[in-house]
């Protein structure tokens, strides 16, 4: 059985830190967003970031990834690990991952998108981990942090307590060249706020988290990862679910779920956020107008499946998680209450 996880100890400031590419070393193709990334955590957080041997080695063997986590859990000086960013292939490197050792020396873990191989073995090992704020794309944002994400990561870095969510007043969701120099001379581009979307807010959840990139759980579900055998471990919990640049179409997204819905785990959870997915990426330059359709078809490919498998089940929309700007962070395996009468997410760091 599954260990119910628990909350490692939090980092201080002045403290190290790892940094660690567990997916891909794009930190040695793509440096800029990466430095930047660095000299805010030494800046703006007060730590001091120590770099791993894979860390920017595209390429790097899965043995050579999982030799760095575990260096970095078992360092005594090391006191929280930070992805530099995401991927597509960490599900080699968990089967090599040594679960006695990361679980005598329980550290924080923050990473998003293919990381959640990793978020997902730590809850299964019983640490909390944290999904979000990666090194590259949320510390190395152009022109500054977003308040709301820098807030959250500091909150879920150094305290232990409740915080709340709140929707974006402002944020964006189309990229620019981390390879040229001028994309990080002024802020990115934003747009207003819209708010979240609820469905069936006439009652409250709380319960422990799980979840994470969808695209990536479809993978792990296919190698029989990630997934505690006995379902009713997450029995009233809270599922949150983001999608990637890969951008699923809503047909895919809905066939992913109803999948998680035959398995019979869908209908286990008492709530589940979807973050905003990503609709503009390089290779498909959305127009806002093409954009906001392709939002309202994964809302109603969500609604769909949930309608099916979940119907009594408390739905946020649009929530501020994943591959979105800002970025908010949400612990994996760590609780968290959504309010529907009151319009309100709460988290525990």
């Amino acid at each position: 059985m599954t260990t119910t996880p628990s909350y490692p100890p939090k980092p201080s400031p002045g403290d190290r830190v790892a940094v660690l590419s567990p997916s891909s070393g794009l930190p040695g193709l793509l440096p800029l967003p990466y430095e930047l990334g660095l000299r805010r955590l030494r800046e703006e957080y007060a730590l001091e970031p120590v770099e791993y041997p894979a860390t920017r080695t595209m390429g790097s063997t899965p043995r050579q990834r999982a030799d760095d986590i575990h260096a970095a859990f078992a360092a005594p000086e090391i006191k929280a690990v930070i992805a530099s960013i995401g991927g597509d292939d960490q599900i080699t490197v968990v089967p090599l991952l040594d679960r006695e050792l990361i679980r005598a020396n329980p550290k924080p873990f923050f990473g998003t998108s293919d990381n959640t191989n990793l978020l997902a073995f730590l809850r299964e090992t019983g640490i909390v981990g944290f999904h979000g704020a990666s090194v590259m794309a949320e510390l190395g944002r152009p022109g500054a942090m977003h308040p709301q994400t820098a807030d959250s990561l500091r909150a879920a870095l150094f305290t232990s307590g409740e915080y709340e969510l709140r929707p974006a007043e402002r944020w964006r969701d189309i990229d620019r060249d981390w390879a040229d120099p001028a994309t990080f001379d002024a802020e990115p581009e934003t747009r207003p706020g819209t708010g979240w979307i609820w469905l069936n807010a006439d009652r409250v959840a709380e319960g422990r988290t799980w979840g994470g990139c969808l695209e990536v759980l479809g993978w792990m579900l296919m190698a029989g990862r990630g997934v505690a055998r006995d379902l009713s471990e997450y029995d009233g919990g809270v599922l949150f679910l983001e999608t990637s640049e890969e951008m699923p179409s809503g047909e895919e997204v809905f066939r992913t779920l109803r999948n998680m819905g035959e398995r019979g785990l869908l209908g286990r959870f008492s709530a589940l956020l979807m973050g905003r997915p990503k609709t503009w990426f390089f290779d498909r330059p959305r127009t806002p107008v093409e954009a906001a359709a392709y939002a309202a078809e994964q809302r109603e490919a969500v609604t769909r499946a949930m309608r099916a498998y979940a119907p009594e089940a408390l739905v946020v929309f649009d929530v501020d998680l994943g591959h979105t700007d800002p970025q908010l962070v949400i612990p994996y395996g760590g609780l968290v209450r959504v309010d529907g009468p009151a319009r309100r997410v709460t988290v525990t760091y």
